[in-house]
């Protein structure tokens, strides 16, 4: 049979979500800890490979096993056995032909930006900190520019494998909430380090460094007309979304809703 699995983690403790061979990762927790559960060496498939530093509120993870057990007890055996900053929330019972990657229909992140003078003290190792002061409405509507179909080689990096860079890009929302700035953009997937070069683009736009609006830097498809790579902390992977008929629960489009009763 196989499981799928939902899960939430603090970014900063890790060298991305992917395996390596010469630094922690957390899908090498997460299956270390399902094989001392099951006493069986597995091999996860994954929606997104979140980077170093980079948080998910609803990461999806599935694999393949013959032990028969109870969702309760899947949820407590794993989590027993990992890192206090990885948790897994959900689990459900998929057919054999779910792949966590591959059927997943679109990909959403939130980006938060605390755009003072004053450095915050409490949310620091979840923000992007932009001292000088940005234009909201500009940054808003350079942003909804990104909707649409199109070459998105201007906003990928230099070590970016990806042999199709033309990625559909379906919502992007910016909210304000006092010196909290919060984006977020869905995409049926996103080249390497995408969001966070667009958020770059978008917050240099918006404080007039970079002179060039969004449409043209996305015609230009070349990676010096675009902004910085904002830093990975203030970025958040809020999950996938499937067909219904998986059942996985579906992402929160609002990094907002995760502090909503």
């Amino acid at each position: 049979m196989k499981l799928a699995f939902t899960v939430e983690y603090d970014g900063r403790d890790f060298s991305g979500f992917q395996r390596q061979t010469n630094a922690i990762t957390i899908q090498e927790k997460i299956e270390d800890a399902i094989e001392i559960i099951t006493n069986q060496k597995v091999s996860i498939n994954y929606a997104g490979r979140t980077d170093a530093g980079v948080h998910a509120l609803s990461q999806v993870f599935d694999f393949s096993t013959q032990i028969d057990r109870d969702c309760h007890d899947w949820i407590k055996g794993i989590n027993s056995n990992l890192p206090k900053s990885i948790q897994v929330k959900h689990m459900i019972n998929v057919s054999e032909e779910f792949h966590s990657r591959f059927l997943a229909k679109t990909r959403t992140y939130g980006y938060v930006i605390f755009n003072s003078r004053s450095k915050p003290l409490f949310f620091n190792n979840y923000i992007h900190w932009e001292k000088t002061p940005l234009d909201f409405e500009i940054l808003k509507r350079e942003g909804e520019d990104l909707l649409g179909t199109y070459d998105f080689s201007s906003f990928r990096s230099s070590s970016c494998s990806a042999n199709n860079p033309i990625k559909d890009i379906t919502n992007f929302k910016a909210e304000k909430f006092n010196d909290f700035i919060i984006l977020h953009i869905t995409a049926n997937a996103f080249l390497h380090n995408m969001v966070r070069i667009i958020m770059g683009t978008l917050v240099d736009i918006s404080k007039n460094e970079n002179k060039m609006n969004i449409k043209d830097i996305i015609a230009a498809k070349d990676r010096n007309f675009a902004g910085r790579t904002l830093s990975a902390k203030g970025l958040f992977f809020l999950g996938p979304e499937y067909d219904d008929l998986y059942k996985i629960p579906k992402p929160s489009k609002n990094i907002m809703d995760k502090f909503k009763a």
